[in-house]
């Protein structure tokens, strides 16, 4: 199986539901909304599932970019489109294992975008985003989407603020912002 990202690139997928890609319309929608943002980023893929938000990412020139995803299966598949996509300067990375524990490991880095797309009837969201949170993995001026279903209450979160909510079909998508100030010693 394929799907087809910015720049009418194949990414391999696995076959069957064991990872839900996120669909085009909701792909296109954060690039527009997070464009002129993504060139030199530092993105963190949670639950990356296909890639495919990665990979977009990797097209539009983010400079490192690193996954996380618990499927064995779909992290060879991941780090193989990665390799493909990703120029002599750009960076990457997926981490295979529990999104918690793996987050854990990122404690020294910041990253200015972050997505994050568990599977929706999961119970990830408040621990990971507390998690993202208490580690400061999200950069002073960085922002992370969440994806979900259309009735799901949103977590709220220390020191973060909710700073748009956009619903496509059956996918909702909530991005928060740092609200810490930036201190200077």
């Amino acid at each position: 199986m394929s799907l087809r990202i910015y720049g009418n690139r194949l990414l391999k997928t696995l076959p069957g539901q064991e990872t839900r890609p996120t669909s085009a319309r909701v792909r296109e929608a954060v690039f527009n909304i997070w464009q002129g943002e993504i060139d030199s980023c530092h993105w963190l893929d949670l639950c990356t599932g296909s890639g495919s938000m990665g990979a977009e990412a990797l097209c539009r020139g983010a400079n490192l970019v690193i996954g996380i995803e618990q499927s064995n299966r779909a992290c060879a598949i991941i780090q193989e489109n990665w390799q493909q996509l990703a120029k002599q300067n750009q960076k990457f990375q997926i981490l295979r294992g529990n999104v918690l524990q793996q987050l854990k490991k990122l404690s020294n880095q910041k990253f200015d975008k972050i997505y994050f797309d568990p599977p929706y009837a999961s119970d990830l969201y408040q621990p990971v985003l507390e998690a993202i949170a208490n580690y400061q993995l999200l950069n002073i001026h960085g922002e992370i989407a969440v994806e979900h279903s259309p009735n799901f209450t949103t977590p709220t979160i220390t020191n973060w603020e909710i700073s748009r909510q956009k619903t496509y079909g059956k996918t909702a998508l909530t991005f928060y912002k740092n609200t810490e100030i930036e201190t200077s010693e």
